[in-house]
């Protein structure tokens, strides 16, 4: 069992990292969303839809331009200083390698990616590749540390300054290279926050049998990142190549608009979750315990918010970024419903990686790239940019929900438990979803239309949350890697 002292010690530190990092999530997202609108209407479908096909590519080649080594450290169950220098190591010379090879297959990438402009926008943003190699290992450190005040300083010094010399530079004419250098920007300043609050010095070196576990720990979860990303994103990628930049815009805008609840309520716990359940290891009973508590939580609160988007797509879409990105709105019925569904396994997968089932993840990953391909393939040729959202949802929802749900129930989380702690959350999110759906069919205008949408799913998940609210509490015990 753990020491009750070292539990007290876990439960203040996790539960001051739980508020930061959702106060750091929700300035983040709302600042990037009000951003977002004014860039949009400043740069439009076509100039928003190249600065996509940069960011594709840079997320793809950041899905495991460290082997997925620096985790490592978060799980760790010595001191971490002494692997530190081989992380480092090991991030800083594959992040530097992909980095000039992306420079160098740049106009290739943005040809496929269907628009040659992209080239420029995506070797400047290849530097942030090797930026994210440099600060792997500080990164985890503060999480291992549960350092997350800090981690939330160095975001939000990201987020705004990035935004603000992207909008700077997108006034000034200078079209998607402006938000390539905004993001950069931010990078480079919040990379140096990050040495600078690393609980450890920043060092390189080598340790044959530390690399050797390093690697072997690290790359499933690299070969899991780059499939989780290739499943994940897949839909961009066939949308830009097949449909072009300007259709890739509306379907990146919807997405962004889709990914904003999951960011609000998933990002945060996964900033703790991983380190907290990790202290719980010896006690299988008491994780599988408070994975439920937490994923009922969630979806109390998510589950609603990404249906009620969904619902009220049309209103939405029309009062924040205007008339002339309406066929977002066609894309966001569908990628909202996705969103609630990735919901759930963001948190399965952190839970299965603290387990050490990361090949169980890269086979469900796998899977689900497989099956969604066609199915947004077919998905495009019959209905354009929405058919790839829905051809994601329905693999995603009759294939790849049940093979997690296998995976869980083999590491003690039994089905029907899971589906319990989902069930009610998840029916009255679906009558959410009918009420918003009439909303913006018989409400008018669009700002009120959307504002009733809103008002509605606050309701509903304030409801939720009073019939639960026990669960509030349990919830921030499940964080500190307390018991029931």
């Amino acid at each position: 069992m753990i020491d009750d002292r070292a539990k007290g010690s876990v439960a203040h530190r996790a539960s001051r990292a739980l508020g930061w990092s959702m106060l750091n999530t929700i300035a983040s997202r709302l600042g990037t969303l009000v951003i977002g609108i004014v860039l949009a209407r400043v740069l439009g479908p076509s100039d928003f839809g190249v600065f996509a096909i940069a960011t594709v590519t840079m997320l793809a080649v950041l899905s495991f331009n460290e082997l997925g080594v620096s985790l490592a450290i978060v799980r760790w169950p010595d001191d971490p200083a002494r692997i530190a220098p081989t992380v480092n190591t090991i991030s800083v010379s594959t992040s530097a390698l992909l980095t000039v090879l992306l420079v160098i297959c740049a106009p290739s990438i943005s040809a496929a990616l269907g628009d040659v402009r992209a080239t420029p926008v995506v070797q400047v943003m290849a530097l942030a590749i090797l930026i994210n190699g440099l600060v792997a290992t500080p990164a985890a450190m503060l999480q291992r540390e549960f350092m997350q005040k800090q981690r939330a300083i160095a975001d939000q010094t990201n987020a705004w300054l990035g935004a603000i010399v992207s909008l700077a530079l997108a006034l000034a004419g200078m079209g998607p290279m402006s938000l390539a250098i905004g993001r950069l920007a931010g990078s480079i300043v919040s990379a140096a926050m990050l040495w600078w609050w690393s609980p450890a010095p920043y060092r390189f070196g080598w340790d044959r049998v530390v690399a050797k576990r390093l690697v072997a720990f690290g790359m499933p979860l690299a070969a899991a990142s780059i499939v989780v990303f290739a499943s994940g994103y897949a839909d961009q990628i066939i949308v830009g190549s097949q449909l072009g930049a300007e259709a890739l815009g509306f379907y990146v805008l919807a997405f962004s608009l889709a990914s904003w609840p999951v960011s609000i309520f998933s990002q945060p716990l996964r900033a703790v979750a991983p380190a907290a359940f990790a202290k719980l290891q010896q006690d299988r009973e008491a994780m599988v315990r408070n994975f439920l508590r937490v994923l009922r939580m969630l979806t109390i609160v998510a589950i609603p918010a990404c249906l009620a988007i969904s619902g009220a797509a049309t209103p939405i879409i029309a009062f924040l970024y205007g008339p002339q990105w309406l066929p977002a709105a066609d894309v966001l019925v569908f990628l909202a419903a996705l969103a609630a569904l990735k919901v759930w396994f963001e948190l399965i997968y952190d839970y299965l990686v603290v387990l050490s089932r990361s090949r169980s993840v890269l086979v469900i990953q796998l899977i689900w790239f497989v099956t969604a391909v066609p199915a947004m393939l077919a998905g495009v040729a019959l209905m354009g940019a929405p058919g790839a959202a829905l051809g994601q949802l329905a693999a995603v929802g009759v294939v790849v929900l049940p093979c997690y749900l296998i995976v869980l129930r083999r590491v003690g989380v039994r089905t029907f438990a899971f589906i319990g702690a989902v069930a009610l959350p998840t029916a009255a999110g679906l009558v959410l979803w009918c009420g918003c759906w009439l909303i913006s069919r018989i409400v008018s205008p669009p700002p009120l239309a959307a504002v009733s949408a809103g008002v509605l799913a606050i309701l509903v998940i304030a409801a939720l949350a009073s019939w639960r609210r026990a669960d509030v509490r349990l919830v921030r015990r499940a964080m500190k890697g307390g018991g029931p």
